[in-house]
């Protein structure tokens, strides 16, 4: 049930209503928890048990983590103690302390080997037996492959849920009390299938009240997601169609007409995902929740580390938070900063899908923060923002071709028409050319802050005229068919 199809169109009028219908908290919670796992059964209603496997085990690991915290004595006595009862005091506080870190890591453990093994045997089991078949063939051991179907946004919900236990487990969040409202912050059907990816902190205060209704919310939550729509649609299909083509078969092509198909990649990839998330905050707005920007001209960043500031915030703040600072981060000296910064975007490259093009993408992302940070330390001089912003685009579109390969051959095959340059433009459809000059203008318009000699009101997008000219553009323009978004494979 895409955002894009009918069928969500139908689903989403019916929710809206009852939702603002409903005006106590548990009775609307529990409304809208049915409609996610409705939602998400129209997928496969078999990967519901997963969801609510991951739901039932970080709700209890959560709390038990809670009350193993609470266990600690309090190390005052009124009565004045003597020494000797107070060294034994103390002795049996700390017993007692480092049993409950133990218990609370128990509890962690059941909440990321649960977790983690379910994302790690469907999107991964196949993955490492094929990479492993060399060696185990040498030793005389057969392994199959199995026939397994990727859940649609498992690697989405799963971190968010794992956020939530090691929130927990930090002590920087209290345990949510009732069932009902954690199960629907996992499972609530915007952000379920491709994010962005919501922190507990940031979603549970919201589910534990009532929203109060904002006409002026409501209707920007609508034009949002008609802008994600119509990035989707208009902008993302078309050089999708575009880029398809130069993928199929890049020794067909000049390198010209190579490059062109890598560029019209990445502005398929921004506006594909960019637009889900503008149409999942939208859908979020309409019904009075409040979700993170996921995406802030990431073309414009001036150095790798603003690309990542700027490219799908929620994954890079997770993975900053979860996996590199716990690592070490830069706290223990450069070798060591270096090491984390490789570790953190290979496993990122490998969250976005069972390849060893993704492990290249994200060691090549890696690399490109390692060499800034080691740019950084040596010398005081920053390169001018234009020179900035032009090599980290020609890094980040660069690293977009074994992404978006099929193997390490085609990338190679890519690689080499792209810097041969042989001259000549082949044909491609005129609207993905239109759609690719589009992205141009727009970030154009956003670097020299042209837009704003255009004088247009604050509201100009909140206006009928602007809305019934985007939709009508969707209604003409729109590629026949139905397109997936780019990031449900993940």
């Amino acid at each position: 049930m895409g955002f894009t199809r009918i069928e969500f169109l139908i689903f989403f009028a019916a929710v809206v209503p009852l939702a603002w219908a409903c005006r106590e908290r548990r009775t609307r919670n529990s409304l809208l928890l049915l409609a996610s796992y409705y939602f998400y059964a129209h997928w496969d209603i078999r990967f519901c048990g997963l969801l609510a496997l991951s739901t039932v085990v970080d709700y209890f690991a959560a709390r038990r983590i809670a009350a193993a915290s609470g266990q600690a004595p309090s190390n005052g006595n009124a009565s004045g103690p003597d020494a000797a009862n107070l060294a034994a005091s103390k002795h049996d506080a700390s017993n007692r302390d480092l049993a409950s870190r133990a218990a609370r890591k128990r509890w962690l453990l059941l909440s990321l080997v649960v977790n983690l093994g379910v994302l790690g045997f469907f999107k991964y089991f196949n993955f490492f037996i094929d990479s492993a078949r060399p060696l185990l063939e040498g030793l005389g051991l057969g392994a199959g492959t199995l026939e397994i179907i990727l859940p649609v946004g498992v690697s989405f919900y799963t971190f968010q849920t794992l956020s939530y236990t090691i929130d927990v487990y930090r002590g920087v969040l209290r345990p949510v009390r009732h069932p009902i409202d954690f199960a629907l912050y996992v499972a609530f059907f915007p952000q379920l299938v491709a994010g962005p990816i919501v922190r507990a902190r940031e979603l549970l205060p919201q589910l534990s009240e009532t929203p109060a209704w904002s006409g002026r919310r409501f209707y920007g939550g609508f034009q949002q997601m008609l802008r994600g729509a119509a990035k989707k649609v208009l902008l993302a299909d078309r050089m999708g169609e575009v880029a398809d083509v130069v993928f199929a078969g890049p020794e067909l092509y000049s390198g010209v007409t190579v490059w062109i198909g890598v560029l019209a990649y990445a502005g398929q990839i921004y506006y594909d995902f960019a637009g889900y998330s503008d149409m999942a905050i939208g859908a979020a707005k309409m019904l009075g929740y409040r979700f993170p920007v996921n995406f802030r001209h990431p073309y414009l960043a001036t150095s790798p580390a603003a690309f990542w500031r700027r490219w799908h915030m929620t994954l890079s703040r997770w993975l900053r938070d979860y996996l590199y600072i716990p690592l070490g981060g830069s706290r223990h000296g450069p070798v060591a900063t270096y090491r984390n910064l490789m570790l953190t975007m290979t496993l990122g490259g490998l969250w976005h899908g069972a390849a060893w093009t993704f492990v290249l993408w994200g060691v090549w992302h890696g690399l490109a923060l390692s060499a800034e940070r080691w740019w950084r330390a040596r010398t005081p001089l920053r390169p001018p923002a234009a020179i900035g912003g032009a090599l980290t685009l020609a890094v980040v579109i660069v690293g977009w071709v074994p992404f978006r390969a099929v193997d390490l051959d085609v990338s190679l095959t890519i690689f080499a028409r792209m810097f041969r340059l042989a001259p000549g433009i082949d044909w491609f459809p005129p609207l993905g050319l239109a759609a690719i000059g589009c992205m141009v203008v727009e970030h154009a318009l956003w670097r020299t802050r042209a837009r704003r000699a255009m004088r247009l009101p604050p509201d100009a997008w909140y206006s009928p005229i602007a809305t019934t000219v985007l939709v009508w553009s969707l209604w003409l323009y729109a590629p026949r068919g139905f397109q997936p978004f780019v990031y449900f494979q993940f």
